[in-house]
């Protein structure tokens, strides 16, 4: 017999699934094989053949692992000092709120990635001289002052920034008819036969103009998410501050998400690559049906709409990846994907494949260590309140582990963590699991 940690059940010991009997053995052995290199070295037998001894001193140091953020510094902090010109709008209040998430602390982890997958394949896609010859070409719509141009009439788009008054303009009382302009006619890009092309990384590094605002458009996604996450949830802080909803109210901060939405849609669209509106128009779909099947396993009988009964067992982990996929993974991968296809990358060509993968299992892997740290760290660490998502009654990754080990937990998550106690009893349990 032993004893759950979960209202003091005594139950019999369970036999654990095969997966995580592996996964518990492999664990063990990790720990004894670190605790025997820890140990003081003991003493052996001197070998026959001298050549063979070898002494720990003379073992290689393994390098550093180079710090990602400082392989970008320069171009991540224009960004964030450029972005900021994207947000301007007619409504000074408005203005405010689209800029409050942004001025506070970040990891900027989505730009990040569109950065790196930049600089890591710019040069392997077949493609590439076209992308970087339009970088360079005035009227080629890839260089850094041409991605701000409206592509329609700024007095039809009446989407005013006062950050770019040479670009935007306000509604007026009359609208004047135009005589048609000659057609816009793009300069004609250098011949260069793709069968002379041969994948090779550019040096020095480089990222394109159109990369970097790709950055800007995926951080703008993620704030926005942030803003009407905010109101769904309730939730009092954001990066270590007040959040939007507290300190501006709730109806603001789901028309400054909205408006952040709009400005990201017109910035995309001047990027000229089909594929990656298709891509980054998508992740916006995403956002949103994952919180919707976030919602159905918690308020399904009030808001109307067919809910989920948790069961412990796959079932229950699909639901959650795919939640994981739709609202964290999808912007990471899809980002990283269209970077690539910025750079040049075709159809057929395996780089813009590599970079979704690993978006994607970064995206799922970021989201589940944050859910550790809900149930481990407090306010401080994740600058949000900690046991935030138990307090909503979601079972994330911990306490479906935990379920599967003690199925005394079952009745806790259905009944959504509503009763005193519950939360502390999840919490101790998860934390003694796996």
């Amino acid at each position: 017999m032993r004893r759950c940690p979960v209202a003091g059940i005594c139950r019999p010991r369970l036999s654990l699934p095969v997966s995580v009997t592996r996964a518990r053995a492999h664990r063990k052995y990790s720990v004894h094989i670190q605790q025997k290199k820890a140990s003081p070295a003991q003493p052996q037998a001197p070998s026959t053949n001298d050549s063979y001894l070898t002494t720990t001193s003379s073992a290689p140091i393994p390098p550093a692992r180079p710090d990602p953020y400082a392989l970008v510094a320069p171009q991540l902090k224009e960004l964030r000092e450029t972005l900021l010109n994207l947000l301007g709008s007619s409504h000074p209040s408005l203005t405010e709120i689209a800029k409050y998430y942004f001025l506070h602390p970040s990891k900027q982890l989505r730009p990040l990635l569109v950065l790196l997958f930049s600089q890591a394949t710019n040069g392997l896609g077949s493609g590439w001289y076209l992308k970087k010859w339009a970088a360079e070409c005035e009227g080629a719509g890839g260089r850094a002052e041409e991605l701000d141009r409206p592509l329609t009439r700024a007095d039809v788009l009446n989407d005013w920034n006062p950050n770019m008054p040479d670009h935007t303009a306000s509604f007026q009382t009359s609208f004047s008819l135009q005589p048609p302009r000659p057609p816009h006619r793009p300069p004609l890009p250098p011949p260069f036969p793709p069968a002379l092309h041969v994948p090779t990384v550019v040096s020095p590094l480089a990222l394109l103009p159109t990369q970097i605002r790709l950055a800007q458009i995926v951080e703008m996604i993620h704030v926005a998410s942030l803003l009407h996450d905010d109101v769904i949830d309730k939730s009092p802080l954001r990066r270590g501050a007040p959040s939007a909803p507290a300190a501006f109210g709730n109806k603001l901060s789901v028309l400054a998400g909205d408006f952040l939405l709009g400005r990201t849609s017109a910035a995309l669209s001047r990027l000229g690559e089909s594929e990656v509106v298709e891509l980054i128009a998508s992740v916006i779909a995403n956002l949103v049906e994952g919180e919707v099947l976030q919602l159905k396993s918690v308020h399904a009988e009030e808001l109307g709409i067919s809910g989920l009964s948790p069961k412990v067992g796959q079932e229950n982990w699909n639901l959650y990846l795919q939640k994981t996929y739709l609202k964290t993974a999808s912007l990471m991968a899809k980002g990283a994907r269209a970077a690539v296809v910025l750079g040049g990358c075709k159809e057929g060509e395996v780089w813009k494949e590599v970079a979704y993968a690993y978006g994607r299992n970064l995206g799922i892997a970021f989201q589940l260590v944050d859910d550790i740290l809900d149930y481990e760290e407090g306010d401080v660490t994740l600058g949000k309140p900690g046991g935030a998502d138990l307090q909503l009654g979601l079972a994330t990754g911990p306490a479906l582990f935990a379920w599967e080990e003690y199925p005394e937990m079952g009745p806790l998550i259905k009944r959504k963590f509503e009763q005193p106690g519950d939360v502390e009893l999840v919490c101790q349990a998860s934390c003694m699991t796996r």
